[in-house]
């Protein structure tokens, strides 16, 4: 039969070395007990009780239950501890504590009962070896999954209310924070955070405008208030993961989807949300290799003289001075600084004529890109309408939309919203931010110098396809016409990207 701490020494013969264990998941509200707290309560009762303390396995911010998507070091670390015999006794607040799965609660148990140490919670010794003591041992735990289930069940139900909603959930983006009531601790709102908005916004306009994530991640590690939400440094993974996050324009999500608006102000506008898509979307990124980009036309210009097997150019070194040179055969070169000077001439030029400007002119698509926009938000409107009525009741206690009506709608309304999204995205606009403010600028070549190479790079792959030819006189010095031909957008030879 259990007994009381009080009465342990009159059952079983001392000494009783003690291990404490503690555990709790995250708990935003305080409103539960924190590990620490079940630490020192244990630590009042050992020494209350005169049972030394062998040893303390606090696991902080880890569940219990089957579900959780961590495991739980210090509880296999105490395990070890018992196997071991550095204690008699197993000391904890409650059965939860120890295990909210059933499978927990076996390794548990026969940890303790091989090596003979006694189980203590709620006040309570229990002795593994003794029949009744399992049982009841085993009913706890039965109710502690139990519990565990339904408050995931719970937390479901609420995650979908949410969502619905478009409330938030979860911890908040990095570039958010979050607003309690001081009395009540309930979630008043998500707003931008006054400090760390600004990296996301720039974050955003950086990549848009051509720069590398790696480039990116190096400027944020780089300031000290926009440390990761996880306290590891940025990199490019986790730089991709914010630049994918529709939570940025004001989107819900939940289980991966976007499910409709959410209820904050979005940090970033939908137009360069969706051209930063594109560009991630892009097969080409995962095989250019320009986060250290050195030479702006290696691996960009190509060899003109074989068009059945397109080669591109690199740069290299012949008799000593740098120059660029068929990849695939090695016969078509040229020396990199006159390469580069009648190229950049060229592009400057062009970028400052009227025909740049007109290459970009689509007024039909822009017309389209309108209406597409158009049409987002009428179907918006109408879903918005539905989730409204149907948290309204009429005066026979109805809702006026049932909420098989409300399914129904969302299951027809989501697939043409995201449709109509997908189309407006296509024709936002062929000129990105970057090729438009150097088209726009009163002096090009100043915008031009300022850029960094990957930003070059990136204009250079949305305006111009470069071509090298053989040398009229082999080792001639002159660039004669038709050695280096560069076909821009709209004109025969361009090829994109």
């Amino acid at each position: 039969m259990p007994i009381s701490p009080e009465y342990l020494h009159l059952v079983h013969e001392g000494p009783f070395p003690a291990l404490l264990y503690g555990r709790a998941s995250r708990d935003p509200k305080k409103k539960g007990r924190s590990v620490g707290d079940q630490m020192d309560e244990g630590r009042e009762l050992c020494e209350r009780y005169g049972w030394p303390i062998a040893g303390e396995f606090p696991d902080v911010d880890r569940s219990a239950s089957r579900h959780r998507k961590r495991e739980r070091e210090k509880f296999d670390a105490m395990l070890e501890a018992i196997a071991a015999k550095q204690g008699r006794i197993l000391v904890a607040w409650e059965a939860s504590r120890y295990y909210r799965d059933i499978e927990a609660y076996v390794r548990l148990r026969n940890a303790c009962h091989e090596n003979g140490v006694l189980l203590c919670y709620n006040g309570t010794v229990y002795d593994l070896s003794k029949r009744e003591d399992r049982r009841a041992t085993a009913e706890d735990a039965l109710r502690a999954e139990d519990e565990a289930e339904g408050i995931r069940d719970r937390n479901l139900r609420t995650q979908r209310k949410l969502a619905q909603k478009g409330r938030p959930a979860g911890r908040p983006p990095f570039g958010y924070t979050r607003r309690y009531d001081p009395d009540t601790g309930e979630l008043i709102d998500q707003v931008p955070h006054p400090t760390r908005s600004p990296y996301i916004t720039k974050a955003f306009k950086l990549f848009d405008a051509g720069e590398t994530a790696y480039a990116i991640a190096k400027w944020l590690n780089e300031k000290p208030d926009a440390a990761h939400p996880g306290g590891r440094p940025w990199d490019i993974g986790r730089v991709g993961a914010q630049l994918r996050n529709p939570a940025y324009i004001a989107k819900r999500v939940h289980q991966g989807k976007i499910v409709g608006d959410a209820d904050w102000k979005p940090i970033i506008d939908e137009a360069t949300f969706y051209r930063v898509q594109k560009i991630l979307d892009n097969p080409a990124r995962r095989t250019q290799r320009d986060t250290s980009v050195k030479h702006v036309y290696a691996h960009l210009a190509l060899c003109g003289e074989h068009p059945e097997e397109p080669s591109k150019l690199i740069h290299g070194k012949r008799n000593g001075k740098p120059n660029y040179v068929c990849k695939a055969r090695g016969d078509t070169s040229m020396r990199a600084d006159r390469f580069e000077a009648y190229v950049e001439e060229g592009i400057l030029t062009w970028l400052a004529s009227d025909e740049a400007r007109t290459a970009f002119q689509r007024d039909d698509q822009d017309a389209e890109a309108e209406a597409a926009q158009a049409r987002i938000a009428h179907l918006n409107a109408q879903l918005e309408e539905a989730r409204q009525l149907a948290g309204e009741i009429d005066e026979d206690g109805t809702p006026k939309l049932s909420v098989m009506s409300l399914a129904a709608m969302e299951k027809r309304l989501m697939p043409l919203i995201e449709e109509a999204g997908k189309k407006a995205e296509d024709l936002s606009g062929p000129m990105s931010p970057l090729v438009r403010r150097l088209v726009m600028a009163p002096d090009v070549e100043a915008v031009w110098a300022d850029l960094v190479p990957t930003q070059k790079r990136k204009v250079l792959r949305e305006i111009v396809t470069i071509r090298l030819y053989h040398a009229h006189v082999k080792g001639a010095q002159q660039i004669r016409p038709g050695r280096i031909t560069l076909s821009y957008v709209g004109q025969p030879g361009f090829v994109s990207g």
